[in-house]
């Protein structure tokens, strides 16, 4: 232990006695290890911060989408679908299930026009959703039944539609169709991909199918986009999605040798699918700035060995009164491992600050330096100085002392 301190302290004289060697060779370690910490950390960040996306728009969700057969034909939901589903003998894990349809429409109030989303739900949409109505009110299952014309805003468009007044009351125009405002939703933030449930128009289903939509399939029956399934809890899940599976084969006439023509979705499997990519996606990027270290890790290799030869009489004096070899070796490990435990710190001190500004400029995503990381990149860091320096230090402790001593 002594002989280990004795050497870090000869380690920092050497790195004080050639100050702008000593950071120019850091300095690859120094990038390197700050770029792998910061894309770790953001990469964490935005993990996390879309699994809380998926998690605020309601928990132990399922999602039924129709499905395109081989032709590319897409046979449309219907109410009666959702009917079925909804039968507590046929789904008796469902909590609820709601049908809705998207759809993109014009909006307009005082003469300002704006692209809209408009949502066409039941009444379980704030229960299914996790959301809650801030000012005003929903509308009621009879405003449902009678296709209203009520309209609940999020809080994104009511900046871009009514920016200047109080919404609870106005009466907005959607495709030529008069709406009155009845309330508006707390926001729930931008997920960052897909739509934002923030900039939206929630209606009746009926009053979207019958006044914006129109649109009937054979049948006669008029289509919906999707339905939403809530599962009692997290551990029915997968019970209710065979169930939902089940219930709609049997109601569609779907016969055993034929796939099924609809695709249910889970919370679980698009938070799967989801951290395979950003995971996947930190891991490329970390490789890329491993590189850095990399490329650090040969600086200090490289001036190790100048070390060395400038050493050369210092090592064969060493050796002349009884340094042994590992001696030697255990010195110049020191100040090679040294070197890279001191370019990671100052690593490890600009990515801090680089997370400091990271969350300044994007609070909403939370990123932050994870003490893994921190122990990551320790780790990486002494690796390197060990691994770069096993060569240099070898070659010095290797050297007759004798010839040493001679060498100019």
């Amino acid at each position: 232990m002594l002989n280990l301190w004795e050497n870090t302290r000869i380690a920092f004289i050497g790195l004080r006695s050639n100050k702008l060697r000593s950071f120019l060779t850091m300095l690859g370690i120094t990038i390197g290890v700050a770029a792998v910490i910061v894309l770790v950390s953001l990469g964490q960040a935005v993990d996390t911060f879309v699994r809380n996306q998926f998690l605020g728009i309601g928990t132990n969700l399922l999602i039924v989408f129709p499905r395109p057969d081989e032709n590319g034909e897409v046979r449309q939901l219907t109410l009666d679908d959702a009917g079925a589903l909804a039968d507590s003998f046929r789904v008796p894990d469902a909590l609820y299930v709601m049908p809705q349809l998207s759809l993109n429409r014009t909006a307009t109030f005082a003469g300002r026009e704006v692209s809209a989303r408009v949502v066409g739900v039941t009444t379980d949409y704030l229960a299914i959703r996790n959301r809650i109505v801030v000012d005003g009110r929903f509308f009621t299952r009879e405003e449902v039944e009678s296709a209203a014309r009520v309209a609940v805003l999020g809080p994104r468009m009511v900046e871009r539609l009514l920016p200047d007044v109080y919404p609870i009351g106005q009466s907005i125009r959607v495709s030529g169709v008069t709406f009155r405002v009845e309330g508006v939703l707390n926001s729930i933030g931008g997920a960052g991909f897909g739509p934002n449930d923030d900039d939206v128009i929630i209606v009746p289903l009926t009053t979207a199918q019958i006044r914006l939509g129109g649109e009937r399939i054979l049948s006669g029956e008029r289509p919906i986009s999707n339905i939403l399934v809530q599962a009692r809890d997290a551990g029915s899940v997968q019970a209710v999605a065979q169930q939902l599976r089940e219930t709609l084969r049997e109601q569609r006439d779907i016969s055993f040798r034929d796939d099924d023509d609809f695709d249910i979705f889970t919370q679980n499997d698009l938070l799967d699918t989801l951290g395979n990519i950003t995971g996947l996606l930190t891991i490329f990027l970390a490789v890329i700035a491993g590189i850095s270290l990399l490329v650090g890790g040969i600086g200090i290799m490289n001036i190790m060995l100048v070390t060395v030869t400038e050493r050369t009489r210092e090592i064969g004096l060493r050796k002349a009164v009884g340094a042994q070899k590992q001696d030697i070796l255990l010195q110049f490990l020191t100040e090679a491992s040294v070197l890279a435990l001191v370019g990671g710190a100052m690593g490890i001190l600009i990515a801090s600050a680089g997370m400091a500004l990271t969350r300044l400029a994007l609070p909403d995503l939370a990123a932050s330096v994870q003490p893994s990381s921190v122990a990551l990149a320790t780790l990486i860091s002494l690796s390197i100085g060990v691994f770069f320096g096993i060569y240099p230090a070898n070659r010095a402790a290797s050297l007759n002392p004798i010839d040493a001593l001679r060498y100019e």
